[in-house]
């Protein structure tokens, strides 16, 4: 049954059959989506509008007896009587059932009767916690209210909605399952409290100015596309923000990055600064109206505003002519600096070698793949293949930057061969604001680039850049010019980065579009805040049964990073009301990560936790894996420190969130130098061949690629153990295989070599790595309680082997992938043996890796396991947080 409002079609919107059309509504136009509907309707036809939703195809008879009883309605509204006297007894509804006759209802029909008569009239209280702020959520309840002839109010406070309304018991009723079911696309409804309160009478309800009473801990809603409505309208030359760089509405543009603090108001954003115009107030206060406390909502009246500004910081052009002259330096080849949602890009044309290539060149940026934003779909056909599931995600409202694969093109017709250079992928973005929309022009504009490179605009490691005097002195030996609006960016937020594995999306940076939506916990936790890793470092806030992950940070090797983490936890702090009683960091002594912990604890206790049974937490609090239970986790990643000092990384883990026991890893090898031997994979190469007992032949692509007096130095550090550390790294025995196969030998930024490897590995198909040989790891199997370790020299003698066969790397990079998701699978055998378990969780920035993670889900499953990958956090350390947290909190 479905309460609603008659409205008749005027027209049909162009562009928009079957989603958006132009409704007469008691005199009034208003554009309705009609998308859900089995068809568009026709012109003259009569629609069941609810919330500017079309709900069916009604016939003019029923219109009619709707309409009336809309009128009925409205004269009961009208007579009610002041607080104090007797409430009035003609209250009225209409109610539709789909393949009914509309029929009026009179609840109490009849003369006045006394208060104690009207046993039917009630007030109740609602408390709506979660993301219902930012998000249309008042409107959607002064609009339900006033549908429902219900008096009362609502308003913002610390902690959510607080609704109170007042009116026939029927009406109370279904105004409680509209806000559990019926809530804006946008909203996330966690919880509603109800309660009943003395009637007060009435006949108003209002939005109430917002309260601060209680804690906060509201749940502030991510940084949200431009929708397609307010698109439409920047391009209809006869609305008034035709070409509006800022258009926004209830449904979509900035919220997170914008906040200052809760309860979400527009004085407590960086909106503050703008008063609203006359026009927007009208709007604003409209319940009507699309922006109906759109707290972003501004026009060309009342900003912000846009400028371009030259290196000398004078500027060179405001309003259209900056988006005109922004478009011309970009086809010239020129370098913008562009300030976005959370922070600035540095922009040049994709498709333009040389300016791609000084781009590169100025951010120092090595060989690490550049992200594209694409003006359209119609761009990603020529450069990427594309599914179905792809492409939602790449349309979506979040709009992250979406790895796909590479379409194999003419020469000239993708994108600049600096952009990816060696990777398999591209990553992908559309415009997400207005301005995006507007750089790539739009109508007659001069058409500019249809591809741009669109990175974050800083040196390799430093933080996004989000304030206006530093984005102009910081970026000046990076930019050419700056298009730069006067709208604060209180939040950093980069872009977050996905791509689909195996039928389902896998995150590799929850940044902007996802954070700081709140994850459910399986079991309560104590206020705690967990600080992440080191590398792709994020922190966590947890409290009851929801933890804030934050957005992406960065790489703790800055100090800037350090202070953007700093600014970060106390953002987070504020706008979830979490005061965290202990602090919990990674097991590693070295990790600046930890040393900000224990830096900024206090008398606060900091408990340190082993880097890969966080990880395996991690996915099972994602997977509601419950408090006392067990999986088999497999944590497969470059390094992290293990409790017998050696740098783990291939590890089988059988894992609680109490505790855990190392069932497998991978044998341990000599790592020498630290980091110089993850900079060059020929030393990872060069102990494997030492380790498996081959000699270091010159013939060898690795051994080639290590100058002689280098080569003699490590020879005696393997011999003697000086400045060597036990390693049981996966991610470094990829490495050292892509060096053997003379892929890669030197890297300049994380997994590079591995990289390459799976690209190779991809384009060698599915059964590229052939029925005859596979190579396969040597297992010793546990000894006297002791893990089972898993021996990579047969892996390396029969790579050494291809390799002077002189197989392609192609064939080298599908045998080794298969081989290592065959052993993910044996090792989860042999501990289900031991234990039972059936279920595996899988974790680690190995994991990353498409081909690797396809084919180990697929075995594991073949095999008859319950497999559990990341899906909400990346399986990287940028997921770490959560894992720390759960595990602190289980003592």
């Amino acid at each position: 049954m479905c309460l609603g409002i008659p409205g008749r079609v005027v027209e049909l919107v162009d562009g928009y059959a079957g989603q958006l059309a132009l409704v007469d509504v008691e005199g009034a136009r208003r554009r309705v989506n009609v998308g859900m509907l089995d068809s568009p309707p026709a012109d003259g036809d009569w629609v069941l509008l609810h919330m500017g939703f079309a709900l069916e195809v009604i016939d003019a008879a029923k219109a009619g007896e709707a309409l009336s009883g809309l009128e009925m309605m409205g004269r009961a509204r009208d007579e009610q009587p002041a607080p104090g006297d007797s409430p009035p007894v003609d209250v009225v509804r209409v109610e539709v059932s789909p393949g009914e006759p509309a029929t009026v209802v009179e609840v109490a029909p009849g003369g006045p009767v006394p208060r104690a008569a009207a046993v039917d009239r009630l007030r109740r209280r609602f408390e709506v916690h979660g993301v219902v702020q930012g998000v249309g959520f008042r409107p959607f309840v002064y609009v339900s209210a006033r549908e429902l002839a219900l008096s009362g109010s609502v308003v913002n406070t610390g902690s959510g909605v607080v609704a109170e309304v007042e009116g026939a018991a029927e009406a109370v009723a279904e105004f409680g399952r509209r806000l559990r079911t019926d809530a804006p696309v946008l909203a996330v409804v966690e919880s509603v409290h109800e309660s009943d309160l003395p009637p007060l009478g009435g006949t108003e309800f209002a939005i109430g100015e917002s309260r601060g009473e209680g804690p906060a801990r509201t749940l502030v809603s991510p940084d949200v596309a431009t929708c397609w409505e307010c698109l439409d309208e920047m391009r209809d030359p006869a609305n008034r923000r035709y070409r509006h760089p800022f258009i926004t509405c209830t449904h979509c543009g900035p919220r997170f990055t914008i906040v200052t603090g809760v309860p979400y108001d527009r004085a407590a954003t960086t909106m503050a600064a703008f008063e609203m115009c006359a026009d927007c107030r009208a709007e604003y206060g409209d319940p009507g109206d699309r922006r109906f406390h759109a707290q972003p909502v501004a026009c060309h009246a009342c900003g912000p505003t846009l400028e371009l500004v030259r290196k000398d910081g004078a500027p060179a052009a405001a309003g259209e002519d900056a988006l005109r002259g922004a478009r011309e330096l970009l086809a010239d080849g020129r370098i913008l600096a562009v300030k976005g949602l959370g922070g600035y890009h540095l922009a040049c044309d994709a498709r333009n070698e040389a300016a791609v290539a000084e781009l590169r060149r100025r951010k120092r940026r090595g060989g690490k793949p550049f992200a594209v934003m694409v003006a359209d779909t119609g761009v990603t056909a020529g450069l990427v293949t594309l599914t179905g599931d792809e492409e939602r995600l790449l349309t979506s409202a979040r709009r992250p930057i979406v790895l796909l694969p590479r379409r194999g093109t003419p020469e000239g017709a993708g994108v600049a061969g600096s952009v990816a250079p060696g990777s398999p992928d591209l990553g992908l973005m559309l415009p997400y604001t207005p301005l995006h929309v507007l750089l790539f022009g739009i109508g007659d504009d001069r058409p500019g680039p249809d591809a741009l490179v669109m990175t974050s605009a800083n040196l390799a490691g430093e933080p996004i850049t989000t304030d206006d005097d530093a984005a102009l002195t910081g970026l000046a030996p990076l930019a050419d010019a700056w298009l730069r609006h006067d709208r604060r960016i209180e939040v950093p937020c980069d872009d977050s980065v996905s791509r689909f594995v195996a039928g389902a999306e896998l995150p590799l940076r929850r940044s902007r579009g996802y954070a700081p939506l709140p994850l459910a916990l399986p079991f309560d936790v104590p206020p705690l805040l967990a600080v992440g890793a080191d590398l792709k470092n994020t922190c966590a806030l947890g409290d009851g049964r929801y933890a804030w992950v934050s957005q992406h940070i960065g790489d703790m090797d800055d100090l800037a990073t350090a202070d953007a983490l700093t600014r970060t936890e106390r953002q987070l702090e504020r706008i979830t009301g979490v005061e965290p009683g202990q602090l919990v960091a990674d097991l590693h002594p070295g990790y600046r990560s930890g040393a900000w912990a224990v830096a900024h604890a206090g008398s606060r206790p900091v408990r340190r936790v082993q880097h890969h049974h966080a990880h395996v937490a991690s996915v099972m609090g994602e997977h509601g894996v419950g408090a006392d239970e067990s999986v088999i986790g497999v944590a497969f990643d470059g390094t992290g420190a293990g409790t017998d000092g050696a740098a783990w990384g291939g590890e089988v883990l059988i894992a609680g969130y109490k505790s855990f026991e190392r069932a497998a890893h991978l044998g341990y090898v000599p790592l020498a130098g630290g980091d110089a031997s993850v900079l060059r994979p020929y030393r990872m190469a060069l102990a494997h061949l030492r380790a498996a007992g081959v000699a270091w032949d010159e013939r060898l692509p690795s051994v080639r690629a290590c100058p002689p007096r280098e080569r003699d130095v490590l020879a005696h550090q393997l011999g003697t153990g000086f400045g060597c550390v036990p390693t049981s790294s996966m991610g470094r025995l990829f490495d050292a295989v892509a060096s053997l196969a003379g892929v890669r030998h030197e890297v300049e930024y994380e997994a590079e070599a591995a990289i390459g490897l799976e690209g190779l590995a991809r384009s060698a198909g599915p059964d590229g790595a052939g029925a005859d040989g596979r190579y396969s790891f040597g297992i010793r199997e546990a000894v006297d309680g002791g893990p089972a370790v898993a021996d990579p020299g047969p892996v390396v003698r029969a790579v050494v082997s291809d390799v002077r066969a002189g197989a392609p790397a192609e064939l080298i990079a599908a045998r080794f992938h298969a081989c290592v998701a065959a052993l993910t699978v044996s090792l989860a055998e042999l501990a289900r043996a031991r234990t039972g378990l059936g279920v595996v969780a899988l974790g680690g920035g190995v994991f990353q890796n498409a081909v690797l993670l396809g084919a180990v889900q697929q075995g594991l499953e073949a095999a008859d396991f319950t497999v559990l990958r990341p899906r909400l956090l990346p399986p990287n350390d940028g997921g770490i947080a959560l894992g720390q947290l759960l595990i602190a909190a289980s003592g």
